[in-house]
């Protein structure tokens, strides 16, 4: 299974097993596929007049699948032909908007896009709705203060353990939440999956089912879509297309509302929200003397996140280390996880230490993560050093959690740890 596979894996795995609250975070708050709200006027503008346009898709697997992310941009191309229509491709598959957040920056606002869809409602499924709030409200308050003229769409898909709350006309918790953040900015939205929901209460989609292979298969499902393979991530030529059907619907309704111009931010949401968020290079840290500085020309795995890390760095012997000062409310680590990772040793200020693996159950391919130091803490200076654990954890017996085992051992035998950057909430302070 190659690395995207057991990415999606590792999201389907997550989401299922999620503590995802059937309660709305308003439960009077009806789920509708579009609330054109103020509409999208600044990239209608400009794509009605033929100009350049750039859409940016910040999100997790579903919008990194090659989905209704090219098939949209392809739509708004063929709509208004005299214009040119690029998209930014800022998906990231299983991370949510705690990470988007960190990351709006490097990955979307540098390129200039027009128009911004958001999709994280399936990968934050599981985080309370205050945190949803102050992560998506930081992306909104990041994007307009950089231009206030982008344009910002939240759009929600769905997996199978939705389809109940939206079959019964209410917002799963985390569109649900992020509902009332876009109606604080009167940022447009639209769920992707409820005429998914719709049609598979209707016994139209078999929304988690195997394509069908031979004429008799085919046959008993005659007149019946199947939406995807594993309850989370669609086929491209069905469920995909049916995430496209809802963007064009919409699409009708949110163009006829609203007035070119910039977007004012006004009075926050939640006072603690994460606009602040930034990245900031690991060269801006105390690195002990046996970390190296990997080169993507020569290195296959720095090669392979370059896009999403500027910098890479690796160090693989115990008690090699990262330290640094820093004013602020939260700070994580971006760095990798992979089968030769092991784990670290986490020192906050005076607190008690802490050993967190860089090694888990999905360990047989390398992908992005971070590493939580600390959030909600006084706004105040603080102490972070973080250190390689001299033992490895036990891969064998991690693994074995999803009947996976270690297929050639010398890529598990080591305690590697791969950092690009600070995530920070704060200033780091020399």
């Amino acid at each position: 299974m190659n690395a995207q596979k057991h990415q999606q894996a590792a999201v389907v795995a997550f989401l299922l097993l999620a503590p995802l609250a059937a309660a709305a975070v308003d439960s009077a708050t009806r789920a509708v596929e579009c609330s054109p709200r103020r509409g999208l006027g600044n990239v209608f503008e400009k794509l009605k007049a033929g100009e350049h346009v750039k859409i940016a898709y910040l999100g997790g697997s579903i919008t990194s699948q090659p989905g209704w992310r090219i098939k949209s941009r392809q739509w708004f191309q063929q709509q208004y032909p005299c214009a040119k229509v690029d998209e930014i491709n800022a998906a990231i598959g299983g991370t949510g908007s705690d990470l988007g957040v960190f990351r709006l920056k490097h990955d979307v606002l540098d390129y200039r896009p027009d128009l911004l869809f958001v999709e994280f409602a399936v990968n934050d499924g599981g985080a309370p709705p205050e945190r949803i709030h102050r992560s998506m409200e930081g992306i909104v308050r990041q994007t307009w203060k950089a231009d206030p003229k982008i344009d910002i769409c939240f759009v929600y898909t769905l997996t199978i353990n939705m389809l109940g709350d939206l079959q019964a006309g209410r917002f799963p918790r985390a569109a649900a939440a992020m509902e009332t953040l876009a109606d604080h900015y009167g940022i447009p939205s639209i769920h992707m999956g409820l005429e998914v929901a719709r049609l598979e209460q209707q016994g139209k989609v078999i929304f988690k089912a195997q394509k069908p292979k031979t004429e008799e298969q085919k046959q008993a499902l005659a007149g019946k879509t199947i939406f995807s393979p594993d309850g989370v991530h669609p086929y491209t030529d069905t469920g995909h297309e049916l995430y496209l059907q809802a963007i064009i619907r919409s699409m009708q309704k949110i163009k006829n509302v609203g007035r070119p111009g910039p977007h004012r931010l006004g009075a926050p949401f939640v006072a603690n929200n994460w606009q602040a968020a930034k990245m900031v290079g690991l060269a801006r840290a105390g690195l002990s003397a046996g970390w190296k500085k990997l080169d993507p020309s020569k290195n296959s795995i720095a090669r392979r996140f370059s896009q999403r890390m500027s910098e890479m760095y690796k160090a693989d012997a115990p008690g090699e280390s990262i330290s640094f000062k820093f004013r602020g409310t939260g700070v994580e680590i971006y760095d990798i996880l992979g089968p030769d990772c092991g784990q670290v040793i986490v020192h906050l200020d005076d607190r008690p230490p802490r050993v967190v693996p860089r090694f888990d159950a999905y360990c047989t391919y390398h992908r992005l993560a971070k590493l939580t130091v600390g959030h909600g803490l006084a706004d105040t200076l603080h102490n972070v050093r973080i250190e390689i654990h001299p033992d490895q954890p036990d891969k064998a017996a991690i693994l074995a959690k999803r009947s996976q085992r270690m297929d050639a051992p010398a890529r598990f035998d080591d305690i590697a740890w791969y950092a690009g950057a600070i995530l920070l909430i704060g200033e780091i302070v020399e």
